[in-house]
């Protein structure tokens, strides 16, 4: 079939498997272009591995240090005449080059939150691999069952204790206008920790030790971001912040239980990138639009892969010890928060109008960006012709 973008506001309803075979393979490249990450781990477990942060984890583990990788995450499978969401694709292409690599690598598609899928992914550990040095927690779903009470919880994007209205950005148009969010009322807080925050990586982390899966020394990392005043208010000290907050207190918790075999939990702080959730809140589209004209102009700008191989090679596996900041937090978004860059994105955002923002914004860098999670607008890719929609997994759990 001829597959093309159907777009339904934030969301792209199609995904391309060529195109996100290519996204796959560019993203391979880089990590091998910069030679082999010489402590890097050797045994993975990815939690949320089929896009993203998660995605570029699985890549630069296994194409950085030839880990063997196992990954969790919960995709759409295919349809004739229906295209599967883009993280089956992506995970469809990345174990068809781990295995042309000799790597080993297995996908289990379900529920990360079940207590069903967690022994599933110890039985696979167990039987292939024994024991794991590394599980990344890259989990991004807007709705958590909890697996003991069996309640639906589902996060909200809101601010607290007040209105909040600033600048957004339609990035498909590149209209600004002015946006109103309403305040968390009673509950909202709650439900997007439990969805967001820290408890779920502690039960996977406790499921795992308590099996023996955990190796000698073992690191655990997740992902956070913090951002700059304009967004504070909607997101670091909005419900998402409270979850944040919630999970980077977790990593301590993690770090005791994990002390007598001598392993770490680390949350590593990221930069903001283009992604499927970060286009769904507002004022973030305008703020990374600014942030990458103005990122790039310095020669800063990195994408997911680039984030992520800087990561494992300048902070988890440099053979010393870990640098984190005054909280303990890893700190990855240190050239975004940069006082050279975060001036000069103020100074833009004060003037951001509807007529400027092509010029002083990088809102056709954005647009693309958020293409490309979908696997389209990659060259070298020709979408005029027939794609098979029906793309299998090779080594599929489900």
């Amino acid at each position: 079939m001829i597959i093309e973008p159907r777009m339904r506001g934030f969301i792209c309803l199609t995904a391309h498997p060529v195109g996100a075979a290519q996204s796959v393979k560019n993203q391979i490249e880089y990590v091998k272009s910069h030679g082999e990450i010489a402590n890097g781990p050797k045994k993975v477990l990815v939690v949320g591995a089929s896009t993203g942060f998660g995605l570029a984890s699985r890549i630069t583990a296994a194409f950085g240090s030839n880990a063997a990788t196992v990954g969790v995450f919960f995709e759409k499978e295919p349809a004739e005449g229906k295209t599967a969401t883009p993280g089956w694709y992506n995970s469809a292409a990345f174990e068809t080059e781990a295995h042309a690599a000799g790597l080993y690598a297995k996908s289990i598609n379900g529920d990360a939150f079940s207590n069903e899928v967690k022994q599933q992914t110890i039985d696979i550990i167990k039987s292939d691999l024994g024991q794991v040095d590394l599980v990344v927690y890259s989990l991004a779903s807007p709705v958590r069952q909890h697996p003991v009470t069996g309640v639906l919880h589902r996060s909200v994007l809101k601010p607290i204790g007040g209105v909040f209205s600033n600048k957004t950005v339609d990035f498909h148009t590149g209209k600004v206008s002015e946006v109103t969010i309403q305040p968390a009322v009673e509950g909202d807080i709650e439900n997007t920790v439990t969805v967001m925050g820290g408890e779920d990586w502690a039960m996977w982390i406790d499921a795992l030790k308590e099996a023996g899966v955990l190796a000698e020394g073992a690191t655990t990392v997740a992902y956070s971001y913090i951002g700059p005043s304009v967004t504070e208010a909607v997101y670091r000290k909005g419900t998402i912040g409270r979850a944040k907050d919630h999970l980077e207190a977790t990593a301590f918790e993690i770090s005791d239980k994990l002390k007598d075999i001598n392993g770490k939990a680390y949350v590593s702080v990221n930069k903001a990138l283009v992604t499927q959730a970060s286009s769904a809140i507002p004022v973030i589209p305008l703020y990374i639009s600014l942030l990458y004209k103005t990122m790039k102009e310095m020669g800063l700008h990195e994408g997911t892969i680039e984030q992520i191989d800087r990561l494992y090679r300048e902070r988890l596996y440099t053979g010393g010890e870990v640098p984190v900041d005054e909280q303990g937090r890893i700190r990855i978004d240190d050239w975004e928060m940069r006082d050279d860059v975060q001036a000069k994105v103020s100074e833009l955002w004060a003037k951001a109008d509807t007529e400027n923002l092509a010029e002083i914004g990088d809102l056709e860098g954005y647009r693309k960006d958020f293409y490309n999670l979908f696997g389209f607008e990659f060259e070298g890719v020709d979408y005029a012709a027939d794609a098979n929609e029906m793309v299998n997994i090779e080594s599929i759990e489900k």
